[in-house]
């Protein structure tokens, strides 16, 4: 498996950055766009990098927040997968600000072949798009920043990941993790029967050396997990609470990672 990261949020030695993520993903024989940030900036980066990121196979969305799927309309088409929830209307709380995408449903099937799952969509029969994940554990997905246009609480339900089916076990590409890493590896885990965690990678959302991330690592340790890369909403105070149980490397713009 070979992932290039497009957009993080930070810069490498030639690549730019925003805050928001996109990885063009190659894995059993497919080419895979996991989201696109909040711009044209995966585009940009991934010519400096010689990638064509037009002639994929899939477009996944992780979630609907604009620092992942804005970029969408850049692209020409294609196939756009996602959970069906991406498409509300969604702000921060503190300030009613936006942060929902920039096109309606309606916009982005005129212009893509749009497949909305709100279960487990099988891209392939080693790589599986989780579509909603469970929140069951006491310690993820409690509070949340955001909230819907009604004014309700938004623990963003659509939030989903990617799992391909690796010989060393399961290897989990995450958008922010809003549903929580643990509670998005033990659903990977269901989905597949595949009990052996090989690596994470993505959007972690953890912010702070509390609970949270201290019981994310307690997980990752106890199932030794091999590579773990925590990247784009993934806050320094945790970072540093990451890098005291596993050899970190902090991703940037125009890294790729072979597996």
């Amino acid at each position: 498996m070979v992932v290039s990261i497009l957009t993080d949020n930070y810069a490498g030695g030639y690549t730019g950055a925003e805050h928001g993520l996109s990885y063009l993903i190659e894995h059993d024989g497919l080419r895979l766009l996991f989201d696109t940030g909040q711009s044209n900036l995966f585009l940009l980066n991934a010519s400096i990098m010689g990638i064509d990121v037009v002639n994929i196979d899939m477009i996944a969305l992780s979630h609907g927040h604009f620092d992942h799927g804005n970029g969408l309309e850049y692209l020409p088409g294609g196939k756009l997968l996602c959970h069906p929830g991406c498409f509300v209307k969604r702000y921060r709380a503190a300030d009613h600000s936006y942060i929902g995408l920039k096109n309606s449903r309606a916009e982005l099937a005129e212009r893509f072949e749009l497949i909305t799952s709100k279960g487990p969509y099988k891209i392939s029969d080693r790589i599986v798009f989780l579509g909603e994940i469970p929140r069951l554990t006491d310690f993820e997905s409690q509070k949340t920043p955001f909230s819907l246009e009604d004014g309700t609480s938004d623990f963003v339900m659509d939030d989903s990941a990617i799992v391909f089916v690796m010989d060393e076990g399961l290897f989990v590409i995450t958008g922010c993790g809003h549903a929580g890493i643990v509670n998005t590896l033990e659903y990977a885990r269901k989905v597949t029967g595949e009990s052996r965690l090989y690596g994470v990678t993505g959007g972690f959302h953890l912010k702070k050396q509390d609970r949270q991330t201290k019981e994310t690592i307690r997980y990752l340790e106890e199932n030794k997990v091999k590579h773990v890369f925590p990247s784009h909403c993934t806050g320094f105070p945790a970072l540093m609470e990451f890098a005291g149980s596993f050899r970190l490397r902090p991703l940037k713009t125009g890294d790729i990672l072979t597996f």
